[in-house]
């Protein structure tokens, strides 16, 4: 996804590391970077409300049980390679 808009990191980087954003898992500079982009970037923010509110739901309906980080890590592996591939497909 792009907005066609220039910015200093790409739509697409950003909507990858979302979860990251939101899980409070990537390092201060790259948060500083991706909250920029979320200020300035409208369609990206709306898809970063919905992934947001998504958490809350699922936090909600898990009843506050906590994932193995085996589970956490297969997770986040297979959603690089889903949009690794999405990106080589477009």
């Amino acid at each position: 996804m792009s907005c066609g808009k220039p910015h200093e990191t790409d739509c697409d980087e950003v909507l990858e590391e979302v979860w990251l954003f939101l899980d409070h898992e990537c390092d201060q500079g790259r948060r500083e970077l991706l909250e920029k982009h979320l200020d300035e970037c409208s369609p990206c923010l709306e898809q970063f409300g919905i992934e947001e509110h998504l958490k809350v739901l699922l936090k909600s309906k898990c009843g506050g049980d906590h994932a193995p980080e085996t589970l956490k890590q297969r997770l986040r592996d297979k959603i690089r390679e889903t949009v690794t591939e999405h990106r080589e497909q477009a």
